[in-house]
């Protein structure tokens, strides 16, 4: 070993200090440890009896999502994909639906109100100006709900179809049906009673990943836009047979089944605007894009 004060090379059996200065030549290693006094005792973990499963005041609102678990997607190559086009599309629809949905609602009161003054105008004459008001109010709501239902529900069959297609390449399978036979099934008097709720169902069972061979089961959403549907289309055609009838009373009861109708058609907009919009979030939610806000730009300290 060195000396490190007189640099003189001692032998290792000459002991630990340096035959020619005396420097003890041990390797020293200081080492601050604090008091006992200054470290806070680690308190002992609280063993509390087991109490049960957990319990709540209120049925929780949350809860796994129906689908399976799926890793983040990677980045889409350069192109629109039919996810995308669905989902561009939905932001059309949803909007358009709650107008149709206010339109309807709006034109199932004028009807009512138009009963009621037939109803008062068996003991006595009516005011003109609220007739003239009930009749302005009919027409126009009757006149501006077709043009919004129909025009929903051209963009709802645009929907199906890019929907459909993302489904099936979301899962890689081939898609349940060709595009000439989702858009039969939706314009098709009478069969689209059947034919659509079937489109949406094999949609929504694509998209929870389910096994093809599986019988789709519809949710309770779909269910009940499914029976508003059928309700509305042979209320529609009961309405459409009941025109033809003449005399004051078959006009009075028109009156009442163009109420119902309007009511029926307001609720199953409303019931598709949230169908449309859970189908798309099961398909692929949008995730909310991150970005970084500067807020302040400190000056550098003197």
């Amino acid at each position: 070993m060195t000396c490190p004060r007189c640099g003189m090379r001692a032998v290792p059996s000459g002991g630990p200090f340096c035959p020619h200065c005396g420097r003890y030549l041990a390797t020293l290693r200081w080492v601050a440890e604090p008091p006992p006094s200054a470290t806070p005792p680690v308190p002992a973990p609280i063993r509390v009896p087991y109490t049960g499963a957990p319990r709540y005041r209120f049925i929780p609102r949350w809860g796994f999502t129906p689908g399976p678990w799926v890793a983040d997607a990677e980045p889409e190559p350069a192109g629109r994909s039919p996810l995308q086009a669905a989902r561009s599309l939905l932001a059309t629809v949803v909007p358009l639906l709650w107008a149709t949905t206010a339109v309807t609602f709006i034109a199932g009161g004028a009807e009512v109100w138009r009963y009621i003054l037939l109803l008062l105008s068996r003991d006595g004459a009516l005011s003109a100006g609220v007739v003239a008001a009930s009749d302005a109010l009919v027409s126009a709501a009757g006149t501006i709900a077709p043009v919004l239902g129909g025009l929903a529900g051209l963009l709802i069959v645009i929907w199906t179809v890019r929907a459909s297609r993302a489904a099936a390449a979301d899962a890689a399978v081939r898609p349940a049906r060709r595009v000439r036979s989702i858009v039969l099934g939706w314009l098709v008097p009478g069969w689209n009673l059947v034919m659509a709720g079937s489109v949406l169902a094999e949609i929504e069972h694509t998209a929870l990943r389910r096994a093809p061979r599986q019988r789709p089961r519809p949710s309770r959403l779909l269910l009940a836009w499914w029976a508003l549907w059928a309700v509305g289309g042979v209320l529609a055609a009961v309405v459409v047979l009941w025109s033809l009838r003449t005399g004051v009373q078959a006009r009075a009861d028109g009156v009442v089944l163009h109420a119902v109708l309007d009511l029926v058609a307001s609720a199953t907009a409303a019931v598709t605007a949230l169908l449309l919009v859970r189908l798309t979030n099961l398909l692929g939610p949008a995730r909310a894009v991150r970005r970084e806000l500067l807020v302040r730009i400190a000056a550098p300290a003197a």
